[in-house]
């Protein structure tokens, strides 16, 4: 009961915010926020969007296995928004683009628009799904129901129920406004997310008996804390391995993506943008070294206590609730709001650019207020779809391939755009969707072939690969520009 009050509570918030942004709000409202957004709202909002419930669970479960290692792929990270503020940026201002694949149908052609639109709507349409099936699951383990696992058919129903709930819920409030309503609410919940991360710190710090400073020594001297290795080549976790790896996601994943630079564009100018992103990517490492602090003061209070620290690394953060919510109903009060600001930040910005990418990509009518309202539900509608799908298939290796051909379907557009910024050279539109889809099978049956031959299995740098061979496939296809 006390999680649906949190819930409506945070909603009502949520829609007031709605219904200041969305007044007087026409098709440019929706799509580019008028161009009016201030750029820091916009920086500190994206902190929030890029850290989904999944990431709020994970990264701390990190650390028991991969120590800080994850920090040097932030460190990449950072070279990637940098390229982003000073490559793709003038790029798509220049352009006065609505969403960035229109890009491909100017460099490259009709088919590469298209192509790399859908990959878009795949990738995103998955990921955001998978993300928020994941956070519903854990709000029902918190109170709702009997969790994941449970065939009992009133979980069942209570799943649906709160998948479509909460799904009509982000519908409301984004149907209206669109992008320019993602920008204040992302600031909102953004500012919930971190408050419930700091305040869960600071209750585990006071379970341990230690001071602030205390805590940092602790962390700081830990085998757990170790961020570098340098020393094995091998290792998924190698330095250079996660650092290049780093810079190729945040261009990929954020410069690539319309869900994260929809927001972008909604920026007075350029110049506004650019410091709006140099400013996200400065703030993205000490927010990932807050979530990896508090993954090994969890393990000091699992040590502590006496208690077996969870072999899977996701479970971490939620024991730690379940086992302390009796005594302190606080903790997972905080935690439930924690994850609900995650996973409403992350899936209104991706409701709304699918939206924004299939009318304005898919269907070429940017200015049709009655498709996009149509489209609008029509997405929301698709979502539960997929999430209800992911709960009917109830397999944790089924979610964890559906993560894999998400990051596979990212290795063409980063192939599109590569070669269309790197080079003059045209290619032949019509073979653009079969390369495009040939890329992600043949580094599929590459990873496989490797791992059986040598038992090396691909991280990261699949990702550039699977860029290589689009770009690779483009460029024998296409003649020299005349």
């Amino acid at each position: 009961m006390v999680i649906i009050v949190i819930v409506l509570t945070y909603f009502a918030l949520l829609f007031a915010l709605s219904r200041w942004t969305g007044r007087h709000a026409t098709n440019e409202t929706f799509y580019r926020g008028d161009r009016r957004s201030p750029w820091y709202l916009v920086a500190f909002g994206m902190i929030g969007a890029s850290i989904s419930g999944v990431t709020f669970v994970s990264v701390p479960g990190m650390v028991n296995s991969i120590g800080m290692t994850y920090l040097q792929t932030c460190m990449g990270f950072l070279a990637g928004y940098v390229v982003i503020a000073f490559v793709l940026l003038p790029l798509y201002y220049r352009l006065n683009l609505t969403t960035i694949y229109s890009y491909l149908g100017q460099r490259i052609g009709r088919r590469a628009y298209k192509t790399g639109a859908s990959f878009f709507l795949l990738s995103k349409m998955t990921g955001a799904s998978v993300r928020f099936y994941v956070v519903c699951w854990i709000l029902m383990s918190c109170g709702l129901g009997n969790g994941g696992n449970s065939a009992s058919g009133h979980d069942d129903w209570m799943f649906v129920l709160v998948v479509v709930v909460m799904t009509a819920l982000i519908w409301l409030y984004t149907r209206q406004g669109g992008i320019k309503t993602v920008v204040w609410t992302d600031t909102f919940q953004t500012a919930c997310l971190f408050g419930a991360l700091i305040l869960i710190i600071y209750k585990v710090i006071g379970d341990l008996g230690m001071t602030t400073g205390e805590a940092v020594a602790a962390i700081r001297d830990s085998e757990l804390s170790r961020v570098f290795v340098m020393d094995d080549w091998v290792s998924k976790q190698n330095f250079w391995k996660q650092f290049l790896s780093g810079v190729f996601i945040a261009i990929v994943m954020t410069g690539l993506d319309q869900d994260m630079m929809q927001k972008n564009l909604t920026c007075k100018s350029l110049r506004d943008a650019q410091k709006d992103m140099c400013t996200y990517g400065m703030a993205f490492l000490p927010a990932n070294l807050l979530f990896l602090s508090l993954g090994v003061l969890l393990v000091f209070w699992y040590q502590h206590r006496g208690i077996v620290v969870p072999a899977a690394g996701d479970e971490l953060l939620p024991q730690f609730v379940s086992l302390t919510s009796d005594l302190s109903p606080f903790t997972s009060i905080i935690f439930v709001l924690g994850m609900v600001a995650a996973a409403f930040s992350s899936a209104d910005s991706a409701l709304t650019a699918l939206t924004t990418s299939y009318c304005v990509d898919i269907c070429g009518r940017p200015d049709d207020e009655r498709l996009r309202r149509r489209v609008h539900i029509g997405m929301a509608a698709v979502f539960v779809v997929f999430i209800l799908l992911f709960r009917l298939l109830n397999s944790t290796s089924v979610i964890d391939a559906i993560y894999i051909l998400c990051s596979y379907t990212y290795g063409p557009l980063l192939g599109l755009f590569a070669f269309g910024l790197l080079t003059r050279r045209q290619t032949n539109d019509r073979f653009v969707p079969y390369i495009c889809v040939l890329s992600p099978l043949l580094c599929l049956a590459i990873d496989t072939l490797t791992f059986q031959l040598t038992g090396y299995r691909f991280g990261y740098e699949l990702l550039m690969l699977n860029g290589l061979f689009t770009f690779t496939g483009l460029w024998v296809t296409g003649l020299p520009d005349s």
